[in-house]
């Protein structure tokens, strides 16, 4: 019985320990995205020829 507890005691430690990574994950998460859009947003513009830029919306080079 003792052995029992203890796994349940350890199962619930790590529940509460993945829902405050997770929460914390959740209120950071818009900082997370900018800094990746602002790191590589510049990325897509590699393929198309000089002086132009991607247009997400057309989906092409303008």
């Amino acid at each position: 019985m003792k052995e029992a507890t203890g796994e349940l005691n350890m199962t619930v430690v790590t529940i509460v320990a993945i829902a405050v990574i997770a929460g914390i994950m959740a209120l950071m998460w818009p900082q997370i995205t900018n800094w990746i859009q602002n790191s590589f947003g510049g990325a897509a513009d590699a393929g198309c020829p000089a002086g132009q830029t991607w247009d997400e919306a057309l989906g092409r080079c303008v």
